[in-house]
């Protein structure tokens, strides 16, 4: 099988050794991805559920270069650094994923790469 490695541009790709999404054959592997641009800074800090919206838009964006979108999603794993918050982050990926229902998890993280990141978002796609 092909192996299809999806570059984000961000500059801790390159640091270290790592590709925003994967793609062999149907199956897609989107890394931990937050609510950064290309530059690799943040937006929206300190509001949950706008970085919440940011970071998925980030993997959308990492899926359609992969052939995907986000009906092909099948589990995503959400990192928070505060989970007293969760309410605000799980209202935010419902949006975009209550109808197609993946498996999820969210788990609390002490930090995240830098300080004003609050939610990492890692999810895993299958194309029929």
């Amino acid at each position: 099988m092909t192996r299809q490695n999806i570059s984000s541009g961000a500059p801790w790709e390159s640091i270290v050794g790592y590709s925003r999404a994967v793609r062999i054959g149907n199956a897609i592997t989107v890394s931990g991805t937050t609510a950064t641009g290309p530059d690799g800074r943040s937006s929206a800090r300190a509001d949950w559920r706008a970085q919440t919206v940011q970071t998925i838009k980030n993997i959308e964006a990492a899926l359609v270069k992969a052939g995907a979108s986000l009906k092909d999603v099948v589990r995503t794993r959400i990192y928070v650094t505060n989970i007293a918050e969760w309410e605000k982050v799980g209202r935010a990926h419902g949006e975009f994923f209550g109808e197609i229902r993946p498996a999820t998890s969210m788990v609390e993280v002490s930090k995240l790469i830098a300080p004003e990141m609050l939610v990492e978002i890692e999810a895993d796609a299958v194309v029929e």
